[in-house]
């Protein structure tokens, strides 16, 4: 049997994970700083911060090593989203197809499916691919935004209380070996065993609801697409005389992104507080409101209340800030979809020819005599 020489669809997605890898991965530390300025609780001075500032601030107090906290979890839930959407969409639009296709007359071909139903299909896999990766979603956000202040001071204190402990040790019994104190655990199983104690196993599924909500966000795109496309044609047409379906190659990215950022404007609040609602940075607020202490870390969360859902840490981010709350790290947002956009779209083919050769290399090594 011949070697493949053109991609599948399974191909098709194994380019695109290749490609989502790599292009998060070259943007990493602006990933990071994005995730903690979204996710950032301002204090009661009002003071602003800014994604510069926080990548200085990362910088200065946790190292080059700091820009890239989550970064594996990151790189495995980017990959296992392509995979599962393209596994989900596959299996609900094979089954919307073989439904239609059983009421037409045997040996009729398939039928076209619409746009609206293409989007609508489309949205329905992201939600189950959601559903599925979203808990190692929660672990990268976790990993990214850390516990450096609040698990220093209580290693300080430990360190503190063991020097004490020791000192009065060495004065009854002479010198004793000091005590370690066992650092933080922020591996991917260590953040997931906290989520896992603190939450419960539904922990893991954190920002679930605002989740659903965004797979909304490529249909939007592709709305807007379509509306900026059709205004750009119909202007074209009027300067030169001449008809034309076509844009050039940068034309179409810059629509892409335009595009993008009209659906990141309009869908940018639920994208805020999915974020926050993962880091936890939504529970301050609520221990204020209710005059409750924060719980200990490695200590249940929530006994007697739930976590706080998006549309009520929305009013309560309205009702301190105005709409602008809503908005922040917006540009942070923009601005890494856009850079991603373009790495996407110039290395498109070089993505494509690796897993064209992945295949090829797959396929020789099955039918290997």
């Amino acid at each position: 049997m011949s070697s493949p020489t053109q991609l599948t669809p399974l191909g098709a997605a194994l380019a695109g994970a290749l490609g989502g890898c790599f292009s998060n991965a070259a943007i990493y530390p602006l990933d990071t700083a994005k995730t903690r300025l979204q996710a950032y609780h301002k204090s009661k001075t009002g003071e602003k911060v800014s994604l510069l500032k926080i990548l200085k601030q990362i910088l200065a107090e946790e190292g080059v090593s700091g820009y890239y906290r989550g970064f594996w979890a990151t790189m495995l839930n980017t990959f296992s989203q392509q995979y599962a959407y393209f596994f989900f969409y596959s299996l609900v639009r094979g089954s919307y197809i073989k439904r239609l296709s059983a009421k037409l007359p045997k040996g009729s071909r398939a039928p076209a499916l619409s746009t609206a139903a293409e989007l609508l299909l489309s949205a329905l896999a992201g939600g189950l691919a959601q559903i599925f990766t979203i808990p190692v979603s929660v672990i990268a956000t976790r990993q990214q935004i850390g516990h450096k202040s609040t698990k220093a001071k209580q290693r300080a204190a430990a360190k503190a209380a063991a020097k004490a402990s020791t000192a009065e040790n060495d004065l009854e019994n002479g010198p004793s070996e000091s005590a370690e104190v066992d650092p933080y655990d922020d591996s991917f199983l260590g953040v997931a065993k906290e989520i896992v104690e603190e939450e419960g196993v539904t922990g893991l599924w954190l920002g679930i609801k605002p989740g659903l909500v965004l797979t909304a966000n490529p249909a939007i795109t592709y709305g807007c697409y379509e509306r900026v496309k059709t205004a750009l044609l119909l202007a074209q047409e009027k300067a030169t005389g001449q008809v034309s379906t076509k844009l050039s190659p940068w034309m179409t990215f810059s629509i892409g992104a335009i595009s993008k950022t009209l659906a990141t404007i309009v869908t940018y609040p639920y994208i805020m507080a999915k974020i926050r609602i993962q880091a936890r940075s939504a529970d301050v607020d609520e221990y204020v409101a209710s005059h409750e202490e924060k719980p200990l870390p490695h200590h249940r969360h929530h006994e007697h209340s739930q976590h706080v859902g998006a549309l009520t840490l929305l009013h309560r981010v309205f009702e301190k800030e105005g709409v602008l709350g809503w908005y922040q790290g917006m540009g942070a947002q923009i601005l890494k979809g856009v850079v991603n956009q373009a790495l996407l779209f110039l290395l498109k083919e070089q993505f494509e020819h690796w897993a064209l050769a992945i295949m090829v290399i797959f396929h020789r090594l099955h039918h290997k005599p």
